[in-house]
C-alpha cells in the first residue's frame, strides 16, 4: 500500500465548487416535493431495500442497509413512514445516532431500476405495539421501528447505476473472485480460538436462523 498522500488542491468555497460543477437545471430544482405522493407510495411499495444515513451530535456519520420483503417499509400518512428493525449485529449505530440527532436520509432501491427515491426528514425510535404487529413476519414482530417524518423527497437519476452496471449480470465479478466476509472479519477482529471457517459457519447460521 502506498504512503499517505497529501492533497494539494482542495476546494474551500461553494463558489469554487460551482465553477467546476455548475448549477442544477430548472427541472432538478423543481422535482423536490415535501410529502409522499402516489408515485412515491408506489416506489416504496415495490422496494425491498433502503439505505439509511444518520450522524450523531458531533457529525460522525453512518450509512446502514435495511432489507426485507418488497414493500416492508410501512407508510402511515403522506408525511410519515416506519422502517421495521429486525435482528442484526447489535451495534445499533443508526439508532444511537437518531437518539442524539434526529436528521435522517433514506435511499430506496428497486432491483433492476436505475432511478432511486431519496427521502429526507426527522427520525424517532418507536415501540408502538400496533405498528410493530402490522410489520410482523412469520409471527415475529420487529424489535422496534424507525419512524420518519418526511420533509423532502425526490427521484434520483440512474447515471450512477448505468456507469457501474450494477444491475447488469454480465458486468459482475466472478463469485470465486469476490472478497470473503469471513476472512475479512477474521483478520480484522483477531480473536483467539477463531478461524475463517468458524466465522463463516457463524455467518451462515445467522443468515439461516436469525433473520427475523
Amino acid at each position: 500500500m502506498k504512503g499517505y498522500y497529501q492533497f494539494k488542491n482542495m476546494i474551500q468555497t461553494e463558489e469554487e465548487l460551482r465553477s467546476i460543477i455548475g448549477f442544477p437545471s430548472e427541472l432538478v430544482n423543481n422535482k423536490v416535493i415535501t410529502y409522499l405522493d402516489n408515485h412515491c407510495l408506489e416506489f416504496i411499495s415495490k422496494s425491498p431495500f433502503v439505505v439509511i444515513s444518520t450522524s450523531d451530535e458531533f457529525g460522525f456519520c453512518d450509512v446502514s442497509p435495511r432489507g426485507d420483503k418488497t414493500g416492508f417499509v410501512q407508510v402511515l400518512s403522506e408525511n410519515q413512514l416506519v422502517i421495521p428493525e429486525r435482528p442484526g449485529n447489535k451495534r445499533i449505530d443508526s439508532m444511537r445516532n437518531i437518539l442524539s440527532n434526529e436528521r435522517i436520509g433514506l435511499l430506496f432501491f428497486i432491483p433492476g431500476l436505475g432511478e432511486t427515491l431519496r427521502v429526507n426528514g426527522k427520525a424517532t425510535l418507536v415501540t408502538d405495539d400496533e405498528l410493530l404487529k402490522n410489520m410482523s413476519f412469520k409471527g415475529k414482530k420487529p424489535l422496534l421501528g424507525i419512524g420518519v417524518e418526511v420533509e423532502e423527497c425526490f427521484i434520483h437519476c440512474a447515471k450512477a447505476f448505468k456507469r457501474s452496471g450494477l444491475w447488469e449480470p454480465n458486468s459482475w465479478t466472478d463469485k470465486a473472485l469476490l472478497p470473503s466476509a469471513a476472512k475479512i472479519i477474521f483478520e480484522h477482529a483477531k480473536l483467539p480460538n477463531t478461524s475463517v471457517d468458524s466465522i463463516q459457519k457463524r455467518l451462515e447460521e445467522g443468515y439461516s436462523k436469525r433473520l427475523y
